[in-house]
Formats: structure tokens, C-alpha cells, sequence
């Protein structure tokens, strides 16, 4: 799970990274900026395009790693060889449109593909049409400053590749010719990819003093929920398996299989119970070391009871024939801030080892 957390990190400051350069102004220097106190920023990028993305793991598993107990019953080998990397590239999947010529699959060739959500006609854009837009003031708080920054974010449709783990490479060498790490050897993928679309978004975020009580909030209505659709989870475990012994097959040989095993899922579709659209609720906080560890993040959810539908769940390949459709009606989460109360929503913590 540390570099799945990881991976969401440094996904959220990829996108945000333009934003973030402009936070440690003052009123002052704004005003002067602007002609008004405090500023006010379109983001007016439509695409995003990441070739590969890699985070790696530079202990691995540690002391603490995987080791396979041999024949004999009692000879321990140790399986783990130091640094891996979760890698994102493009899939290499072939999408063609109804002409039978048009491609379709933007993330082919490319990991990560971010652009605005265009469908019903642009209901999901911000009326900008931007991507995203920001209002940042500095305030004095009553003696303990901070920043606010009100986000705005049009709807997004969110495209990813391959995801997968991979040995990494070594790291580049002082006067290396580029920066470029990457992975080595054998590449086993985890999921052979998934597409996001959200609604409309926004968040309040204060760095500082946070006097509404997390540094970041979300108090928003995604109009049109939140949708994750081909969703592709392989096992490569089953990968060259016999699946027909040669005593049963009408070549006299083995049949095994050339592909990994995939459940393949066309649409995850997330609401707020009974609703069309999905609220969301959320504090996150930053804490920092203290006696028990050396910090995490934390996320509070009260977001209400959900509706899910997974249409079309395919189970071996994506082409074989769908099981059919899972429905979850108002799935309500708790957490227990003392033993014996259940509050409806969720903490999830998240820190390094």
C-alpha cells in the first residue's frame, strides 16, 4: 500500500504543481499584482499527457521481505532483491471507432492522459471553461496568518495506461546525459488500465494557521457522480499455464494460455443514494511528528450514504461473456471515535513505514 499511497501523492501534485508556486504571497505583493487585494488564476490547460510514470520503492521489502520456503521443507530463501517501482505506461491496447479506423485508446502509447470532461455538452465544464480556477487571499487571522485558496475545477476525464511493477533501474550517475531512471527486467502489470470522469469540483485550501480546521476541505456536489470505467485487473501468475493436458487435446499437446487472466469491469458508477450526482465531504490534514510516529496524513469522510452500479463484469478475458451487473444501494460507512459510537463516514490514515 506505501507506493499505491505514493502514486495518489504525487498525482495530486502533478496537477496542482502550477497552483502551488504562487501560495507564499502576501496581500501586499497580490494587490500590486493585480490592482486588487488578493489574485485570481485560470488554469486554462485542456490536456495533460504523461508518457510513463514511475515511483519508486528504493529498500523494497527490507528486512522485513518475502522469503519462499523450499522442497526440503526447511531452507528459507530470501525473494526479495532491493528497489522496485510501480510504473504507469500506455496499455498498447487497439481501440478502433465504428469506421474501423479511428483510434480511440488515447493512452495506447501514452501512461496518463488529464482533459476536461466534455460530455452532455459541456454540462461538467466550469462556465470559464478552464480547467480549473483559483482565488488566493493572505490573511492576517487575528495574529495567526494564513492563505486561502478557493479551487474551482471543471470536470475531468481522466485516462490511465498500464499499472505495473518493475525492478528499478539505477539511479543516474552525476553528469548523467538525462534524469531518466525507469525500471529494469521483467514488468508484471497490475491493472491493464481504468478511465475517471468526474462533475464540477471545488475546495477550500489554507496553508498557515487553517482556521477552518484542515488544510484542505472539500464541501462539494460532483454533479453527474463519478464514474470509473474498463477497469482491468490481470494475473500474471496464470500467465503460459496448461489449461488442456496433451492427454485431452485434440492437437496431442498442451493448451495453455498466451495472455494473464483479467477481470475486466466496463463501469463503475458512483452517486449519493438515490441521486444522480455525488456529494463529497472531506478534511484532509497533515500531522506532523509526534512521540508515537513521525507524521501522516489524514482523510475524514462524511460524505452520507452511496450508490454503486458495476456494469458488465467479465471474468478471464475482456472478451468473454459478462456475468452480468452488481447493484449497492445506500452503503453507509462508520468510525468509531470511542468504543461503542459509530458515526457515519470513514478515517483513513496514511503514512510511510
Amino acid at each position: 500500500m506505501k507506493k499505491f499511497t505514493k502514486l495518489a501523492l504525487v498525482s495530486s501534485l502533478a496537477i496542482s504543481a502550477n497552483a502551488m508556486a504562487m501560495q507564499a504571497m502576501d496581500d501586499a505583493s497580490l494587490g500590486a499584482t493585480t490592482g486588487q487585494d488578493g489574485l485570481n488564476i485560470g488554469i486554462g490547460i485542456s490536456k495533460i499527457e504523461i508518457e510513463k510514470l514511475f515511483i519508486h520503492d528504493n529498500d523494497g521489502m527490507g528486512a522485513a521481505g518475502y522469503k519462499e520456503l523450499q522442497a526440503d521443507g526447511v531452507t528459507l530463501v530470501d525473494k526479495t532483491s532491493g528497489a522496485g517501482a510501480i510504473y504507469i505506461k500506455g496499455n498498447g491496447i487497439t481501440k478502433l471507432a465504428a469506421d474501423g479506423v479511428t483510434e480511440t485508446n488515447v493512452v495506447k502509447n501514452k501512461g496518463i492522459v488529464i482533459g476536461a470532461n466534455y460530455d452532455n455538452a459541456g454540462a461538467y465544464l466550469l462556465a470559464s471553461r478552464n480547467l480549473a480556477d483559483l482565488t488566493i487571499d493572505s490573511d492576517a487571522g487575528g495574529g495567526n496568518p494564513f492563505i486561502n485558496i478557493a479551487a474551482q475545477v471543471s470536470g475531468l476525464d481522466i485516462n490511465i495506461g498500464e499499472i505495473g511493477v518493475v525492478g528499478s533501474a539505477a539511479a543516474p550517475a552525476a553528469g548523467a546525459a538525462n534524469i531518466r531512471r525507469g525500471g529494469t527486467g521483467t514488468e508484471n502489470a497490475i491493472l491493464s488500465g481504468l478511465s475517471v470522469k468526474t462533475g464540477k469540483m471545488t475546495a477550500n485550501i489554507q496553508l498557515g494557521a487553517a482556521p477552518q480546521g484542515a488544510m484542505i476541505k472539500l464541501n462539494t456536489t460532483m454533479v453527474g457522480g463519478l464514474e470509473i470505467k474498463d477497469l482491468g485487473i490481470l494475473d500474471n501468475s496464470t500467465t503460459g499455464k496448461t489449461v488442456v493436458p496433451a492427454a485431452l487435446s485434440p492437437t496431442n499437446a498442451n493448451i495453455n494460455t498466451t495472455k494473464a487472466g483479467e477481470i475486466f469491469i466496463e463501469s463503475i458508477k458512483l452517486t449519493d443514494a438515490n441521486s444522480s450526482d455525488l456529494t463529497i465531504n472531506q478534511n484532509i490534514s497533515v500531522f506532523g511528528e509526534s512521540a508515537a510516529n513521525k507524521g501522516f496524513v489524514r482523510i475524514v469522510s462524511t460524505s452520507g450514504a452511496h450508490d454503486t452500479y458495476v456494469k458488465a463484469i467479465h471474468l478471464g478475458s475482456r472478451d468473454a461473456a459478462s456475468i452480468g451487473d452488481v447493484e449497492v444501494q445506500g452503503m453507509q460507512t462508520y468510525f468509531s471515535p470511542a468504543q461503542g459510537t459509530y458515526v457515519p463516514g470513514s478515517i483513513i490514515t496514511i503514512r510511510g513505514h
